[in-house]
């Protein structure tokens, strides 16, 4: 038996998870802006504390790696860390997009999201960016990788490759909505960041060894993060 502490902290949803087996027992998630310094440990705590599991009994913590908000990041990724540091347990790292779909599936498989031809379908989730600027990856229904992660500036020849009659094009996350103008042949779906998404992802990558060197570990920006100056004035 595996239990996995699974944390993402990429995007304005804070989402703490706890995993056996790589099914979710139980979750906690906040939409209420950008908190994720002062949630995420207190949410690890209830999970555990509800489920009468103590911090010791954990075999790994998995993190959403990105791409994502830096910042968001940097907070689910210094935390898993340091639980992984303190514990002495395993580190496992999923991406993000990879995350992403695996909620969508897993709402599939739920009935709660509902796609004609959805074994032909092209899933891409999409994690806002800024303007019109999303970070993307496109997958097939099973799950399955059709294209690297990239950042892309969304108009209409975006993913024009994935874009055929014969596969419907699927966008979600939180960077979907804003696209549909451009992309007019392509089906939204509310899917939204969750730490549910690393659950069975974690649970795979535990068996097969794949874990993170926690000391050089570092999340996935995909882009250089940078400093601006602000426009406000203090004095």
């Amino acid at each position: 038996m595996s239990l996995i502490l699974c944390i993402e902290t990429g995007t304005d949803i804070c989402s703490v998870g706890l995993a056996k087996d790589g099914e979710l027992v139980s979750l906690r998630e906040s939409a209420e802006g950008r908190d994720h310094a002062r949630r995420v440990a207190v949410f690890a705590d209830e999970l555990l504390r509800e489920n009468g599991i103590a911090p010791g009994q954990l075999d790994a913590v998995a993190v959403g790696k990105g791409p994502g908000s830096y910042t968001g990041l940097r907070i689910g990724v210094s935390f898993a860390k340091g639980l992984c540091y303190g514990l002495g347990v395993p580190l496992v790292s999923v991406g993000s997009l990879d995350a992403l779909t695996e909620v969508a599936r897993e709402d599939h498989e739920a009935g709660i999201l509902s796609v004609d031809a959805w074994d032909r379908a092209v899933l891409c989730p999409m994690v806002d960016a800024r303007r019109m600027e999303v970070y993307a990856q496109v997958f097939d229904a099973a799950g399955r990788p059709l294209s690297e992660v990239s950042a892309e500036v969304v108009g209409p020849e975006s993913f024009a490759a994935f874009r055929t009659p014969e596969h419907p094009f699927v966008i979600f996350g939180n960077g979907a909505r804003k696209c549909l103008d451009v992309l007019p042949d392509a089906l939204f779906a509310e899917v939204a960041p969750s730490a549910r998404g690393l659950a069975r992802p974690a649970q795979r990558a535990l068996d097969e060894g794949r874990t993170e060197d926690i000391a050089y570990f570092e999340p996935f920006y995909l882009k250089d993060f940078v400093v601006t100056a602000s426009k406000k004035r203090l004095f």
